[in-house]
């Protein structure tokens, strides 16, 4: 398998396993697809990691398998490219990124779909696609815009340079830089401390950010007050106001 699935107390890991640079080709991309639907349905995963392993998280796409597509094969294939990276971005519970190394291109667009991402201070980052004639096509141009801003976006995207961790994490681009050796064990720490929290109302606040940036103010608030008044349903939130009521913030233990 080109990606590799463990799951222990509640989180996922999904570890790339494509040596020596974890090139995101066609069997990997669909592979993601197929992980994220897995964790998706399981009932035993509350969240997710994703990991190249201790020296790369992923240095891109396959440029040999991309070489050998003509314009018919990539209209063909672009959108199922999409949708593998989509499926990762969807999935329904939160997602960190623990990146070591290279994320280019694909890999940097992998990382772009977690909900938060830990980098190692050697890592590097960036859109390298406008260096091959192309552009970003696994949601560079839109996820990277969402997070860092359209002109810090265009910067990466047009130059296609790559960013050190420390300038990643001042544009926004990463969120927490901590030494090569620890990337996983954070990572690992940031899901299961999730992992025990209310998984509903951590897949309502998700969706609410997410589909929220895709639509204007109003719609934003009309997602968010649908779940809001949803979440008055759940066992979850009686655990919830019960604990807080009788023990004080932060006690609570969900089922």
């Amino acid at each position: 398998m080109t990606v590799n699935l463990d799951v222990a107390d509640g989180v996922a890991t999904f570890r790339l396993d494509r040596p020596p640079m974890n090139a995101l080709d066609v069997a990997t991309q669909d592979r993601l697809r197929e992980l994220a639907a897995e964790v998706t349905r399981r009932d035993d995963v509350r969240a997710v990691v994703i990991w190249g392993g201790e020296k790369v998280f992923a240095a891109g796409a396959d440029i040999k398998e991309m070489r050998e597509m003509d314009h018919a094969a990539m209209v063909a294939r672009s959108g199922d490219l999409q949708e593998s990276f989509t499926a990762v971005a969807r999935i329904p519970k939160p997602v960190v990124a623990a990146v070591t190394g290279y994320a280019l291109g694909g890999g940097c667009e992998l990382a772009l779909c977690a909900d938060f991402r830990i980098a190692a201070e050697n890592a590097k980052l960036g859109q390298p696609e406008i260096l091959l004639g192309l552009i970003p096509g696994a949601g560079g141009t839109q996820r990277l815009a969402r997070l860092v801003g359209p002109a810090k976006a265009k910067d990466l995207i047009f130059t296609g340079r790559q960013v050190k961790a420390d300038e990643a994490l001042a544009i926004g681009l990463v969120d927490r830089v901590v030494p090569a050796e620890e990337v996983y064990d954070q990572a690992h720490a940031w899901a299961a401390r999730l992992a025990r929290g209310p998984a509903i109302a951590l897949r309502a606040a998700k969706e609410s950010v997410d589909r929220g940036l895709e639509t204007d103010l109003d719609s934003g608030l009309a997602i968010e007050r649908t779940w809001f008044a949803g979440l008055f349903a759940t066992e979850d939130r009686e655990i919830g106001m019960r604990s807080f009521v009788e023990e004080g913030p932060g006690k609570a233990t969900f089922r």
